[in-house]
């Protein structure tokens, strides 16, 4: 696993980025109350889907914001499948701290591009029957 963190106007946002095979799963947290309010899908030739959870007052979270900016940043360098959660909550948060979140979740997508190129994805290619083969 990966971590990457950026810290601006007094509230910290990390991304740990898992491996499996081929495909990746980022974790966007942040704030005082962390959590899973969005989860986003992509590869690099399939287009963004989001599903939104509702919250503890039964608005959806908005999170799929920070997600879909990384997720577009780092789309096209994508070997198998990705899948961001993303739940950051700063209690009482200001203007200057909503304004932030922005360029801290494009700071994320920065260092997962770079994270990106340099990893070596040396996983297998799964093996497919042939339209002519069954299971024995």
């Amino acid at each position: 696993m990966a971590q990457f963190v950026t810290t601006k106007e007094n509230y910290t946002m990390k991304a740990n980025v898992s491996v499996i095979g081929k495909d990746i799963v980022i974790e966007i947290t942040g704030g005082d109350n962390p959590h899973i309010g969005t989860v986003t899908t992509l590869t690099a030739n399939t287009e963004m889907q989001t599903v939104r959870f509702p919250s503890h007052d039964g608005r959806l979270h908005k999170d799929d914001v920070l997600a879909r900016r990384i997720g577009q940043m780092i789309q096209s360098q994508l070997p198998g499948s990705c899948t961001i959660t993303a739940g950051v909550h700063v209690n009482h948060i200001s203007k200057k701290q909503i304004m932030v979140s922005g360029s801290m979740a494009s700071d994320l997508g920065k260092q997962i591009l770079n994270w990106l190129s340099n990893f070596d994805f040396n996983a297998p290619d799964p093996i497919y029957y042939s339209d002519s083969e069954k299971p024995q």
